[in-house]
């Protein structure tokens, strides 16, 4: 019996369609990249102080009514409190000076009653000034990350056994019609909950666009073409929108504004549906042989190329009449049923988790690398290209659970040398914390691709969305580490690092799945390699020149 790729070689692997593919789904990502991290801008925290309203107050008194405390070793105005207005009007009206004629410390205060004066200085309008989340609200703050996280961690569950049931081209493209949609009625929340709810939506329709785009891709494309497509070609397309989010965010100031104009790329994407074919591999697993030989046919013909009279075989009975696939329709209890893929799940879950959380955590924490944070957005954005470019080329050469290995150590390491760095040398800090991004990112890449070769096509979808979900959690989580911060500057970095050093040894345990074809079945997945330890010594295995072609 042939393999998938065996039976389809004769449509080559750099055709008319696989370029239309590899060129619209990479570039369908762009507004994933813009939506994503819009919230550094959208949810921006702007400098605010308690409003003072038009009373009759002297002009020194009008000055000295916001209270002055030290937060680290400098003096700055209060931002959460003012002396007691009826106190303060009370001594102006008298003509009692402050500091000379009373001391300050005196006089009792109260919380901002009146509301709250911003900042417009970086941002004309976030929703942190426009739904007042600071002082005992500031914690909706990281909270709203938080909810999108929650949308995102749902869709990573749930649109992955719905691509493998309905197909990869329906999920894709309802999801990037919702996200896209649900982006442009947030501009009209009338409150934060409307907003968080919102919010929710757009998470759950972000991954689930992402995870269809990747499989879709990934079972169309054969190849050194897949192996370049899933690792340079995806991610470049959400780094690309990624990099232009803070140049549209320079020259629109308004969130509301932004969250209108990032929005509308992502229509001009649906057009797909028309452009790109579903998967043949995923009718295959689902019995539907004579649309996948349709479609098969239909890309010969793009393609140019002949196609043989009866392409899939293995698939014809004698009377000419398609028979069904014997695989059994798989479920996320499959992915823990026996020991080998439940092994495997596990581990999986706890290196995407590890990675996860870095990435989002330094992604989210921009604001704090440069003093202008549109520069600090592209800084971050900027490492990703070379990031994936260079996973790309350790795709191709390096094993893939060494290069796992490598990329948390690297990570791990560079964001623990971070403290031990002077502030006199800030440079230093914004490099390594780079650095750190750099590899953070390039396992995230990586993950995507090493997973879709652990699992079959059967559950492909199902295995990559499920251990994405438990990801997605540590996402939720990266919002509130990155607020540890106010009990040790670089606490967060230190648990960032822990996470990535202990992701690492479990990554040792992982199967290889470096110059394996893609397998079709439960059953094939059972007979790979089971999960020892590197350092025992195991049975070899060659690996013909032809293999290259076929692995991811």
């Amino acid at each position: 019996m042939q393999s998938y790729e065996e039976t389809i070689a004769f449509l080559g692997q750099w055709g008319f369609l696989q370029r239309i593919a590899f060129f619209l789904l990479s570039l369908s990502l762009v507004p994933n990249g813009l939506c994503v991290f819009s919230i550094v801008f959208v949810g921006a925290k702007t400098g605010h102080r308690c409003l003072i309203p038009e009373v009759e107050l002297t002009e020194v008194w009008l000055n000295a009514s916001i209270p002055i405390k030290v937060v680290d070793g400098k003096q700055q105005l209060s931002s959460c409190s003012r002396y007691r207005l009826d106190v303060v009007r009370n001594f102006s009206a008298h003509g009692v000076i402050p500091g000379r004629d009373i001391n300050l410390t005196d006089v009792e205060q109260e919380g901002c009653v009146d509301g709250w004066s911003y900042s417009r200085d970086t941002y004309h309008s976030t929703i942190v000034s426009d739904f007042d989340l600071v002082c005992s609200d500031q914690w909706k703050q990281p909270f709203t990350s938080t909810v999108f996280f929650l949308g995102v961690l749902l869709g990573s569950f749930v649109s992955g056994q719905i691509s493998d049931r309905l197909g990869r081209k329906p999920v894709l493209i309802a999801t990037m019609v919702t996200q896209e949609v649900f982006n442009i009625v947030q501009t009209f929340s009338p409150t934060w909950t409307v907003f968080c709810i919102l919010y929710f939506i757009t998470g759950f329709s972000h991954t689930s666009n992402y995870i269809a785009a990747f499989v879709l891709g990934s079972e169309l494309l054969t190849g050194h073409v897949r192996v370049l497509f899933s690792s340079v070609g995806l991610n470049c397309g959400f780094a690309l929108g990624y990099m232009l989010l803070p140049l549209f965010a320079y020259f629109i100031r308004e969130w509301k504004h932004l969250l209108f104009v990032t929005s509308l790329p992502g229509l001009v994407f649906i057009p797909i549906w028309w452009l790109i074919p579903e998967s043949p591999r995923w009718l295959l697993s689902v019995g539907r042989v004579e649309e996948a030989e349709a479609t098969v046919r239909k890309i010969a013909k793009l393609n140019k190329v002949e196609a043989p009279s009866v392409i899939f075989n293995d698939y014809i009975g004698q009377d000419n009449k398609t028979k069904i696939l014997p695989e059994e329709r798989y479920n996320v209890f499959h992915l823990v049923k026996t020991r080998n893929i439940r092994d495997t799940t596990i581990i999986v879950c706890v290196v995407w988790f590890s990675i996860r959380i870095g990435y989002y955590g330094l992604s989210l924490n921009t604001s704090q690398l440069h003093a202008d944070p549109y520069i600090s957005c592209f800084l971050s954005a900027a490492v990703e290209m070379p990031a994936y470019i260079c996973m790309w080329l350790a795709v191709k050469y390096v094993t893939r659970r060494m290069t796992v290995i490598c990329i948390l150590l690297t990570g791990s390491l560079s964001l623990f040398f971070i403290q031990l760095v002077p502030q006199s040398v800030s440079y230093m800090v914004v490099a390594l914390e780079m650095l750190g991004k750099f590899a953070i990112t390039a396992g995230t890449a990586l993950m995507y691709i090493y997973t879709a070769e652990l699992y079959p096509t059967s559950i492909r979808s199902t295995g990559t969305g499920t251990c994405s979900t438990v990801a997605r959690v540590g996402s939720c989580i990266a919002p509130f580490v990155l607020s540890l911060s106010i009990y040790y500057t670089y606490l967060p970095h230190v648990t960032f690092g822990t996470m990535g050093i202990v992701s690492a040894f479990a990554a040792f345990f992982l199967p290889e799945t470096f110059g394996h074809p893609l397998p079709q079945t439960i059953k094939e997945m059972r007979k790979r390699e089971s999960i020892n330890c590197p350092f025992i010594a195991q049975k070899e295995y060659s690996t013909p020149v032809a293999i290259f072609e076929t692995r991811l």
